[in-house]
């Protein structure tokens, strides 16, 4: 996966609590066995009508946010069932960064394998960041992995804590098979001496 250590982006709100993986990725579209082909189908019920056609209403259908890699979500983003397809739509969507007042753990880990940094604020932070991004036409945030630090270029500014561990995996664009990969040596040195045992 990528690394992930400074990133700047367009800001999306997503004023909504509660929102559980089958809004993020509706089930109906887990049929796929690849990791990709999922961005498309994301927030699916919300982004459009019955019909098919799009709700021009819906956040992530306006003009002013696409391209938006950062998306600013209501607590409790990612509830409900274990499903990675989430972190996979929102990955291959173009998000990076989500920054809630609280995740699902799961949900939070699938993002961390995935290379998607999941940022917790205070929800007074988060509502101000939500009346930046609602006034200003394409509002920007740097989110610094390494320092752990949140900003914008009107003045906020504000720290955030992430496990040691998440944050050295991301910065280094590390998953479980990166982790075990980096013992590649050692691996191979074992199987040839167990091989010789048998």
């Amino acid at each position: 996966m990528q690394p992930l250590r400074l990133h700047s982006g367009l800001v999306a709100p997503l004023d909504r609590a509660n929102v559980d993986t089958d809004q993020i990725i509706p089930k109906q579209f887990l049929k796929r066995i690849e990791r990709s082909g999922f961005g498309q189908f994301l927030f699916y019920d919300w982004a459009r009508h019955a019909n098919g056609s799009p709700n021009h209403e819906f956040t992530l259908n306006h003009a002013r946010y696409r391209g938006a890699t950062i998306l600013l979500a209501g607590r409790n983003f990612g509830s409900g069932s274990s499903r990675e397809h989430a972190a996979w739509a929102l990955l291959e969507y173009g998000f990076r960064i989500i920054v809630a007042p609280s995740f699902a753990d799961i949900f939070r880990q699938n993002c961390h394998q995935n290379g998607i940094a999941t940022i917790t604020l205070p929800e007074e932070q988060i509502q101000e960041l939500m009346t930046r991004a609602h006034a200003h036409d394409a509002y920007h945030l740097a989110v610094d992995i390494e320092r752990s630090r949140i900003s914008d270029l009107h003045g906020f500014a504000a720290p955030f804590v992430m496990d040691d561990f998440r944050r050295h995996c991301l910065l280094h664009g590390l998953d479980d098979i990166g982790l075990t990969l980096r013992h590649e040596s050692h691996i191979t040195e074992f199987e040839r001496q167990r091989a010789q045992q048998l």
